[in-house]
């Protein structure tokens, strides 16, 4: 995510737009993803474990996943994506804080300690993955506007790769949002329907912003495990996602 972040950063112009409530809740959302920091690390230091319900953190994770501050905003423009995309990066350093809690260093990622987060946090996972589908839609609908807005001579080469970048890291968080959650035999029937529900709403979204060999490789991955989900309103919501990737000309 970070390499596609500094490529996305040229998208900005010379001014940033703050746009309306969204550059405020973003400013928000940062503060809240820094003080969540300094309590993991605290509690790093105690050898413990964080407690995500603990009101004062659950408030924290609250002010950087605010659905509803997200729901409130306005149809997305071309000038928000600066903004946006210091939200979605915040919401994505909050959320491989509690997924990767306690992993061992080394270049692969520990699966022992993901496996063990996203079981006691599975609620807190469920949420964030709900917003950041949502929040990572909207900021695709914003991209694709500021490049549409574009002079030729504006959409550089940096630009266009920035963008590819964006789409194929965009399409392989939904690939393991559906992995994750939606197809958890283990977790919570709710959770799944959940996360399942973000996918359907933003699904035209996702059918135009994904590359087309990520809608291809999405296709086929669902249609070979979509009948081993538990849930059938989740599995119903993948089979509607899969339909409008499928009538992508």
């Amino acid at each position: 995510m970070r390499v596609v972040r500094i490529l996305l950063v040229f998208f900005v112009l010379a001014t940033p737009a703050l746009a309306q409530d969204g550059a405020r809740d973003a400013a928000n959302a940062r503060e809240a993803a820094m003080d969540f920091r300094v309590y993991v690390d605290g509690v790093t230091r105690k050898g413990e474990r964080p407690d995500l319900t603990r009101p004062e953190v659950a408030a924290m994770l609250g002010r950087v996943f605010d659905l509803d501050a997200l729901n409130a905003l306005p149809p997305a423009q071309a000038e928000d994506i600066s903004w946006l995309m210091d939200w979605m990066e915040a919401a994505n350093t909050v959320n491989k804080l509690i997924t990767r809690y306690g992993s061992k260093p080394g270049p692969q990622p520990d699966l022992e300690a993901l496996q063990r987060n996203m079981t006691e946090y599975e609620d807190q996972y469920a949420a964030a993955m709900n917003f950041l589908i949502r929040g990572q839609a909207r900021e695709a609908v914003a991209m694709q506007m500021f490049m549409a807005a574009l002079k030729p001579e504006q959409r550089t080469r940096i630009r266009e790769e920035g963008l590819a970048k964006a789409r194929h890291s965009m399409a392989e968080f939904v690939l393991a949002a559906i992995c994750s959650t939606v197809e958890n035999s283990g977790g919570k029937p709710e959770n799944a329907r959940r996360v399942a529900a973000a996918i359907r709403d933003t699904q035209d979204i996702w059918a135009g912003a994904f590359l087309p060999q990520d809608r291809a490789r999405v296709i086929e991955y669902i249609a070979s495990t979509h009948k081993q989900m538990s849930d059938e309103t989740a599995r119903t919501d993948l089979v509607a996602f899969t339909a409008a990737l499928q009538a992508v000309n």
